[in-house]
Parts: structure tokens; C-alpha cells; sequence
């Protein structure tokens, strides 16, 4: 439930920044939602005149408004108190809080039943904030008094009376605690009067407020007002492991959630066979490994063979000892294990029609892969052929093929060097021929003389 008063305005954060003292009065530990505030009463009856004022830490009380005052859900409210007052903000108006008293076996005369004095003004306001800052130094002052007289208790909270007069000190002990000195040296420390009220773990918890193992916070700080018994039998139902460290909550007891489904285990195992029954067949007796309550399901295995566990269902567990009390035995267990059928799993099917949304998105990319597969191809038919027309043959004498380069270079070399050789022979003419032709003879008069072996 949030507050309607607790939005973001401008320049502002969020939250209404009373502590817990808001107009509409959710902001506190307990919050209760009046569902009768939109019903009319029926014609001739009177409102019910007593209100729920709620205090610290959740603690809630009822009180008789016989003036008569106009007072709504959320307006601070003085009280009466013993001795003087005290200040509270108003929780519950209307019908409701006949049922709240009837829930908590409160009558309407009672003597818990004390009187509404007024509204609240603003110096009973002012002496309540200087009260409720005393209270953590106070609690820190008288815990360090205990441990010097040394008393076996623990101070959890401190709870001032809204005209600064009187408060109230909430320890936890395991033993019966003698604190008369005690309090003569708190009074003579602060100077007021005091009360000291014994309360057991889970009243602390619930005083302090915190995270349970769950993720969420404590449910006797929310909305669990009755604390009843646990015991480990409600783990045992649920089959727990009976590990204290899991078990136990914040406060060091059983959690409270381990009653909240215990009635439905109780009812589900109803049906379920003893864990000290055997099944006896042919084969051997067989004893009880486990059992799935939900599923109702069982699992066996024989006394000699302990490490092999079969399935049964709990019909089938109770036809083999339906046949035991008859004084008959089947063959052996697996004659009632049932196959375990995997069922199909159907996957989602466009029964509309509709293409996806992102089927073009699959063309594009296939088209742009092609596209970069045919380029590609391209360049290395391209990069083959003019490696293929650079190459020569192998040289006779070296067998390596010279680079494009060292073959472009001699090419060009040859051809300047015949260009000079035509330029001197048309320059000498006829000279020229002759010479050419002494040089034959001679190399032919050469080449016939024969060489001396």
C-alpha cells in the first residue's frame, strides 16, 4: 500500500519524510487497510466511537473517543497514559476495530480500554521529537549500566512516553533478572520514570524488523501478529532436513513459515504408507528410500541391493501391500514400475500465417555473402593468371626463372644495343660488307686447318 502523499514533487525526493507519521498512516510497521470505509452503516446506528492508535515498532492500542472529535485515519493524537500522556497516530476508525478487539479478545469495557483525550497541537508535537531522539542514546547508556552491574539481560529498544516523562525498557534474558539496582541508577541517570518489560526473542525481531532468508522482510514485522508453536515435526511432514541453521529464523527459533503448509502435508501424506513398512516379494524384501508427496511417488529398494532405487506410484505401493496382507508376494518390484513416456514437446507453430519479422534481413545478409564470395573469387583468377604470365622457362644453366622485372630490363637492353649496330653499318657503307666478308673467309680457313692432337 503506498502513500498517496509520498510522490515525487519538484526539486523534491521522493517520500513524505514524516517517519512513519503520514496523513494516511501506512507508512508504519503493520499497516491495516480499512475494506469497510466506503460502506454506509445502516440507518439508526451510531459509528463505533473507539479508534486503534498505533505507537513504536508497531505496538497498537484501543482508546474511547467520548468527545465526540472528528478524527481521521493518520492525525496525531493525544492519549491517555499512566501517569500523564502519551502521542499516537491514529491506525484504524470505523467497524473494523470491533473486529480487531474481537480478534484480540478485548471487550468494550475493558480496563485496556483507556480515553482519546485531543488532537495533538504543536508543542505536544514539539516534546514527542525531543523524546523519540533520546531513545538511542538512552538504550545505548543503560545496556553499558547493566554490563557493569552484571546482569544477564539484553536491552533491545527503548520506547519514550510522548510528554518525556516516563519510557519504557525492553530487554530479553533467558533467566529471571533482580533489576531493582538497576533502575535506581537509571533514574538518577535520566530523570525519568521507568518500566521495564520483559520480551522473548521473537517479540525483539519483530521490535527490530530485518530480511528474512527469503528476500523479503520478516513477516512478524509486516503482518504476523500471533506467534504460534513450532516444532520440528511440521519439518519432518515437509520432509526438511532438520538442519538448525536452515530452520531457524532471525529471532534463533523455528521459523513461523514452516506452520504455513503444514496442514496441506498433513492431509497429502494421509495416504502415504509408514517408512518402517517393507514390501515383501519373491525376489526380497524391499524398504522405503524416499517419497515425493506432490508427485505421489515412492521409491523402493531390496535389502540386498541397496543402492538400487525403483519408482513407484502410490497405487502401486498399495496393491503390493493390499496382496502382503493377504499373505500373497508378487515376483519382484520392477513388474510395477511404469514406463516413463516422454510426451512431445510442440514447439510454437505460425498457425496466422505471418512471415518473420526479420526475414528480410536474412536475404540481405545472403546476397551481401555472395556477393563478397564471387569478388573474391575474382581477384584470385586474377592474381593467378598474371603470376602464370610473368613466369618463364628455366634457364639451361641455372634452372631458375628470372623475375618480370630482370627480363623487362634485358629486353630493353638488347634492343638499344641492335639499334646502334644497324646505325654503324648503314654509316661505313660498302667498307663495312667487305670487312664482314675477310672475317668469314678467315674463320673459315680456321675452322678447316685441323688442331695438333
Amino acid at each position: 500500500m503506498a502513500c498517496t502523499n509520498c510522490s515525487t514533487t519538484a526539486g523534491n525526493a521522493p517520500g513524505c519524510k514524516s517517519k512513519g507519521a503520514c496523513s494516511t498512516g501506512n507508512c508504519g510497521k503493520m499497516p491495516i487497510f480499512n475494506w469497510l470505509s466506503n460502506m454506509s452503516l445502516p440507518t439508526g446506528q451510531d459509528p463505533f466511537d473507539i479508534l486503534e492508535v498505533r505507537f513504536k515498532n508497531g505496538r497498537k492500542e484501543f482508546f474511547k473517543n467520548k468527545n465526540n472529535l472528528n478524527v481521521h485515519m493518520g492525525d496525531n493524537v493525544a492519549v491517555e497514559a499512566s501517569p500523564g500522556h502519551d502521542i499516537g497516530v491514529v491506525s484504524l476508525k470505523g467497524e473494523l476495530v470491533r473486529l480487531q478487539m474481537r480478534k484480540k479478545k478485548i471487550s468494550v469495557d475493558s480496563e485496556k480500554v483507556k480515553t482519546l483525550y485531543r488532537h495533538a497541537s504543536e508543542s505536544d508535537l514539539e516534546k514527542w521529537e525531543i523524546a523519540r531522539n533520546r531513545e538511542k542514546e538512552t538504550m545505548y547508556r543503560a545496556r553499558e549500566m547493566a554490563l557493569k552491574l552484571g546482569l544477564d539481560m539484553k536491552i533491545g529498544d527503548v520506547e519514550f512516553q510522548g510528554d518525556n516523562v516516563k519510557a519504557i525498557f525492553y530487554y530479553t534474558s533467558e533467566s529471571r533478572v533482580d533489576f531493582r539496582d538497576l533502575i535506581k541508577v537509571m533514574a538518577d541517570e535520566f530523570k525519568i520514570r521507568i518500566e521495564m518489560r520483559q520480551i522473548g526473542a521473537r517479540q525483539e525481531a519483530q521490535r527490530m524488523g530485518g530480511i528474512g532468508s527469503c528476500g523479503r522482510e520478516l513477516c512478524c514485522s509486516t503482518w504476523l501478529n500471533d506467534f504460534r508453536s513450532v516444532s520440528t515435526s511440521a519439518a519432518r511432514y515437509q520432509q526438511l532436513s532438520l538442519n538448525p541453521q536452515k530452520l531457524a529464523g532471525q529471532c534463533g527459533k523455528l521459523k513461523c513459515c514452516l506452520n504455513y503448509e503444514l496442514d496441506m502435508y498433513v492431509e497429502a501424506i494421509k495416504d502415504f504408507p509408514e517408512s518402517n513398512v517393507n514390501l515383501k516379494t519373491k525376489k526380497g524384501d524391499a524398504f522405503m528410500q524416499k517419497m515425493d508427496i506432490f508427485r505421489r511417488k515412492l521409491w523402493y529398494s531390496y535389502i540386498s541391493e541397496p543402492s538400487h532405487f525403483i519408482e513407484l506410484n502410490l497405487d502401486k505401493v498399495q496393491e503390493v501391500l493390499a496382496q502382503n496382507k493377504q499373505g500373497e508376494s508378487p515376483e519382484s518390484l520392477e513388474m510395477f514400475v511404469q514406463a516413463y513416456v516422454e510426451e512431445p514437446k510442440h514447439d510454437y507453430e505460425n498457425v496466422v500465417g505471418q512471415d518473420s519479422i526479420t526475414r528480410f534481413d536474412k536475404n540481405r545478409t545472403s546476397k551481401r555473402s555472395n556477393k563478397n564470395r564471387h569478388s573474391k573469387n575474382n581477384k584470385t583468377n586474377n592474381s593467378k593468371g598474371r603470376d602464370q604470365g610473368s613466369q618463364k622457362p628455366e634457364s639451361k644453366r641455372g634452372g631458375k626463372t628470372p623475375n618480370a622485372k630482370t627480363a623487362a630490363t634485358k629486353a630493353k637492353q638488347q634492343g638499344s644495343t641492335n639499334g646502334i649496330a644497324k646505325s654503324k653499318s648503314k654509316s661505313r657503307g660498302q667498307g663495312g660488307e667487305l670487312r664482314s666478308d675477310k672475317n668469314s673467309v678467315n674463320r673459315s680457313k680456321n675452322n678447316g686447318k685441323k688442331k695438333p692432337e
